[in-house]
């Protein structure tokens, strides 16, 4: 499977539940689970918020595709998220057993599909991935650049 019409329509659902981080003043990233073509969870970036530095859009996805499904394996479903998943999300996403992760920007500092680590790749997991990476990047990158444009901004208000 690669870039197709599915994927940036899940992507645009997943840069509407980053505007969902963005009120809440977190970091811009949304997420969501979909299986047979149909969205089961979503989930935006809430570790402020919340008080827990798990609570990443990918994780909180994660959790409640499980819940919904009632099994902690997430097999046949494809994870959209609208940043390159963190180390973290990258070992729950292994451990669930995700048939596929479209992302769309990078994170080259902290990317762990590519960029600054390949763990998503990694041929020495017993659960192979495929990875779809730069699905509507630029509306990606954008979301963030300008959210930490304006967070930059307010703090020189200050």
């Amino acid at each position: 499977m690669s870039l197709n019409n599915t994927d940036q329509k899940w992507m645009n659902h997943a840069l509407h539940l980053a505007d969902s981080a963005a009120a809440q003043g977190e970091i811009p990233v949304g997420a969501l689970i979909v299986q047979d073509d149909k969205c089961i969870a979503e989930g935006w970036n809430q570790p402020i918020h919340t008080h827990d530095p798990t609570a990443h859009a990918e994780i909180i996805a994660l959790r409640k595709a499980a819940q919904y499904l009632n099994n902690y394996r997430l097999l046949n479903t494809t994870l959209y998220v609208t940043l390159e998943p963190c180390i973290m999300c990258a070992g729950a996403i292994i451990h669930a057993r995700v048939q596929r992760v479209v992302f769309g920007a990078y994170d080259n500092k902290a990317g762990a599909a590519g960029s600054r680590f390949d763990i998503l790749r990694d041929t020495r997991h017993n659960h192979h991935i495929e990875c779809v990476s730069g699905v509507l990047a630029d509306e990606c990158g954008h979301y963030l650049t300008n959210f930490f444009k304006k967070k930059r901004l307010d703090m020189s208000v200050q």
